[in-house]
C-alpha cells in the first residue's frame, strides 16, 4: 500500500498577516495577489494582529509574486462597496469568507446578485451590522469638557472634550472622519477599547484602547442638556421598542440624559393626559345637532390647520346609525366636494364595505380632523398627516358628532382616527380585530386607513389587503349581532 499523499494535499498553504483588524486596503491588495497567483480559499488564512501562526504553521510565509500574464481581478462595485464595512466587522472569519466570495465572483461575476446565498447574505449582514454601529457612534457619543490641567498630555491651554464609547465593531479609525468635520473647531478625544482618537483642531492622531476610568465622569453642561431633554419629551409619541431598538441599554450608562428614561417612561400616560385636556380648548357649549356641528367646525381657527383656507368636510350618513367609521382627515378631492370618502381612499374602503356587507348608505362617515392638512407642491397638494395636538383639538367636534348619532359601533381608520377617539396613540397592529370599550358604551375597533393600502404594492399590499377585508367582515359580523339584539 502506497503511503503518498495526494498531490493537492502537497500544495503550499499561504497566511496574510493584516497590520491592523480594519485594515481594508491592505487585505483588498493582499487578496488581489493571491487570486492572480490562483491559491483557491482553502489554502489562503488570514492572520489578524496578535495571531501568530494558522492551523497549518506557515505564519509569515509571503505570497508568490503573480505571473506577467495573471489576468485582472474581477471585483464588482456592489462586492467592494458591501466588502468595506464587512471587513470592519468583529467577526474573526470575515476576511476568509470576503476571500472565498471574490474568488467566487472569478467565474462568475454575478454571485453577489443571488440574495439566497448564505454566503452573499452573510456578508450583507455583517456590513449591515457595522453600519448600523456606525450610526450609534455618531448618535450615543457625548462628549465631556475637561481642564487641560487634568491630562499631562494635553499641554496647549484652552478646554478639552473627552468621550467614551463602546463599539461592537473595528469602526473607529473609519468614523474619524465624520467627528473631524463635525466637531472642527474642538479639541476632543474619543476613547474606547478598541483604540482611541485625538484632534487638536489641526491633526488628528491615534493612541492605543482605553478603559472607561480614563474618560470623565460628566461636567456641568450636563444638567442643561437633561433639562432639554426633558422638555423635548413627547409622551404621546412614545414606543418604548422603537426606542430601545435605536438606543439600546448598553449605551445608556453613556448618555447624561439616559438616567431620565425610566422616570419619563412611568410618566408618559399621565403627561399625554394632560397634553390631551391642553389641547381640548373651550368652544362653549356643545353643538346638539348635525347642522350646528358643521356650522361650528367651519368656523373653527383653533389650530392652524383651520387657516389654511380649505372648507370644513362635515360627516356624512344618517343620524340614527348604526355605525359610525371614522377616518383621518378629508383629502384634496374631499376638500373640493366638501364630503367624507369620496377620493382614491374611498374608492377602496366602498370596495371593501361593498365585500363585508355593509351598505354605505347606512354608515355615518366622518374624520378626526374636519379640515385638511396639506403641503403645496406646484400644483398638487400633497396631504400631510395631523398633530397629536390637532387632533386632540378637533376631538370636540368628533365627540359631538358621537353625542348626535350615538351609534353602538365605531371603526377608527388610522392611529389618527384611533387618537380622536382614545385621546393616547394607538397600535394599529396591537389593537386592530378586538373591540375597545369607549366611555359612552359604544364599541370601537380599529383598523388600517384604506390609503395605507394604497402605498403598498406586491405582496405587502396583498397581505394587508386581506387584513383590511377581514377586520371589515368582524365589523360586519358584530354590527349584525348587534341588530339582532335589538
Amino acid at each position: 500500500m502506497s503511503s503518498a499523499r495526494p498531490a493537492a494535499d502537497l500544495a503550499p498553504h499561504y497566511a496574510v498577516s493584516l497590520p491592523a483588524p480594519d485594515d481594508f486596503d491592505a487585505w483588498r491588495d493582499a487578496a488581489r495577489q493571491a487570486i492572480q497567483c490562483g491559491i483557491p480559499p482553502e489554502r489562503l488564512a488570514w492572520l489578524e494582529p496578535g495571531t501568530t501562526s494558522d492551523l497549518f504553521g506557515t505564519a509569515g510565509t509571503p505570497l508568490p509574486t503573480p505571473p506577467p500574464d495573471a489576468p485582472a481581478v474581477r471585483a464588482s462595485k456592489p462586492f467592494l462597496a458591501i466588502a468595506r464595512d464587512a471587513a470592519l466587522h468583529s467577526d474573526p472569519a470575515r476576511f476568509d469568507a470576503l476571500y472565498a466570495l471574490l474568488w467566487r465572483l472569478q467565474a462568475n461575476p454575478q454571485a453577489m446578485e443571488d440574495k439566497a446565498d448564505p454566503h452573499v447574505r452573510r456578508v450583507e449582514e455583517w456590513a449591515k451590522a457595522v453600519r448600523r454601529d456606525s450610526h450609534k457612534m455618531h448618535a450615543f457619543v457625548r462628549f465631556r469638557a475637561v481642564s487641560v490641567t487634568d491630562n499631562a498630555a494635553m499641554v496647549d491651554d484652552g478646554q478639552h472634550y473627552v468621550a467614551w464609547f463602546e463599539p461592537d465593531h473595528h469602526i473607529v479609525r473609519a468614523n474619524a472622519g465624520f467627528f473631524v468635520r463635525r466637531f472642527a473647531n474642538m479639541r476632543w478625544s474619543i476613547l474606547t477599547p478598541r483604540g482611541s482618537l485625538h484632534w487638536d483642531g489641526e491633526t488628528l492622531s491615534e493612541g492605543p484602547p482605553a478603559q472607561r476610568s480614563d474618560a470623565p465622569g460628566g461636567d456641568p453642561t450636563e444638567d442643561l442638556w437633561r433639562s432639554y431633554y426633558a422638555s423635548i419629551f413627547n409622551p404621546a409619541r412614545l414606543k418604548v421598542g422603537a426606542m430601545l431598538k435605536e438606543m439600546p441599554r448598553k449605551y445608556w450608562k453613556n448618555l447624561p440624559e439616559a438616567e431620565l428614561i425610566p422616570q419619563l417612561i412611568a410618566g408618559a400616560q399621565a403627561r399625554e393626559a394632560v397634553m390631551v385636556a391642553a389641547g381640548e380648548q373651550s368652544f362653549g357649549d356643545r353643538p346638539r345637532s348635525a347642522t350646528e356641528i358643521a356650522a361650528g367646525s367651519a368656523r373653527c381657527r383653533a389650530c392652524p390647520i383651520g387657516s389654511l383656507g380649505t372648507q370644513a368636510v362635515p360627516g356624512e350618513g344618517p343620524l340614527d346609525a348604526r355605525l359610525m367609521i371614522i377616518g383621518e382627515q378629508p383629502g384634496d378631492q374631499e376638500d373640493i366636494a366638501g364630503r367624507p370618502f369620496v377620493g382614491p381612499a374611498g374608492q377602496v374602503l366602498d370596495r371593501h364595505l361593498a365585500a363585508a356587507g355593509i351598505a354605505r348608505d347606512a354608515v355615518y362617515l366622518t374624520n378626526a380632523v374636519k379640515h385638511f392638512k396639506y403641503v403645496p407642491r406646484g400644483k398638487r397638494r400633497l396631504n400631510q398627516t395631523p398633530t397629536a395636538k390637532e387632533i386632540d383639538i378637533c376631538r370636540w367636534w368628533l365627540d359631538a358628532e358621537r353625542s348626535v348619532v350615538r351609534p353602538p359601533l365605531v371603526l377608527a381608520l388610522g392611529a389618527s382616527a384611533a387618537r380622536g377617539l382614545l385621546g393616547r396613540t394607538a397600535s394599529i397592529a396591537r389593537e386592530r380585530g378586538r373591540a375597545h370599550m369607549l366611555d359612552d358604551g359604544s364599541e370601537l375597533w380599529i383598523t388600517a386607513h384604506p390609503s395605507y393600502l394604497l402605498r403598498l404594492e406586491g405582496e405587502a399590499q396583498a397581505r394587508e389587503d386581506a387584513a383590511f377585508a377581514a377586520d371589515l367582515a368582524a365589523v360586519a359580523q358584530r354590527l349584525r349581532t348587534l341588530e339582532s339584539a335589538g
